[in-house]
């Protein structure tokens, strides 16, 4: 089983590393980076370096698709060369998948036209854009389609689509082995529970907002 996980310029790096660190785990499969160009590509705050070892032209056919998503996606959205490959490859996956705003990139592609799918709280609205019915999960499966909401939740999909391929047992040991038992030191981790001013803030910040009124956007903004 081949898992084929993209990078992009200004991904942001749980988003990849998060699902890599439990699917890898998984018997018999092979784990590939790609990009349109095999190198070193920078994540979000550029620094960090992941290495895609083969160019998306190399990898045509994975069993496992996998999308993260980071500041840098919103470059990627009108990017034929990568929403081309993401149509090919999802023709014969088995699992086409994505975290955050990676999803974003899949509805692009029109991939998710009809389907339930979660993405990063800000960009939720965003997927109603593009045909997909959004929703607040953490991970939301369709058919052969997983999708996660923002950053940390990759974790979380890479625990459930680990179980649907190697069994419930083995993603129960990979749980215990990787010591995932999150127990964050505070309740802030959705917008259900932060303080509203902050999500409003937040909000009021976010790239998607500022794009539609027009305005530059910071680069480090979600």
């Amino acid at each position: 089983m081949q898992i084929a996980i993209v990078l992009f310029d200004r991904f942001t790096a749980l988003d990849a590393v998060g699902p890599y660190e439990m699917l890898s785990r998984a018997p018999g499969v092979e784990t590939v980076f790609v990009a349109e160009r095999p190198g070193a590509v920078r994540n979000d705050n550029g620094g960090l370096s992941l290495v895609a070892d083969r160019a998306l032209a190399d990898v045509t056919a994975p069993d496992v698709l996998i999308v993260p998503g980071g500041p840098g996606q919103s470059d990627q959205m009108e990017n034929e060369a990568l929403l081309g490959w993401l149509r090919t490859a999802d023709a014969t996956s088995t699992w086409t998948t994505s975290v955050c705003t990676g999803s974003l990139l899949l509805a692009a592609a029109g991939l998710l036209t009809g389907r339930r799918a979660t993405s990063h709280w800000l960009a939720l609205d965003v997927l109603k854009t593009f045909g997909a019915e959004p929703t607040g999960e953490r991970v939301a499966l369709d058919g052969k389609y997983v999708t996660a909401a923002g950053v940390s939740s990759g974790i979380d999909m890479g625990l459930t689509l680990l179980g649907r391929i190697a069994g419930d047992d083995h993603a129960r040991s990979v749980q215990l082995l990787t010591e995932y038992d999150p127990r964050p030191p505070y309740d802030c981790g959705s917008p259900d529970k932060a303080p509203a001013a902050m999500v409003e803030g937040w909000r009021a910040r976010s790239r998607f907002i500022l794009k539609q009124a027009g305005d530059r956007r910071s680069p480090s903004s979600r």
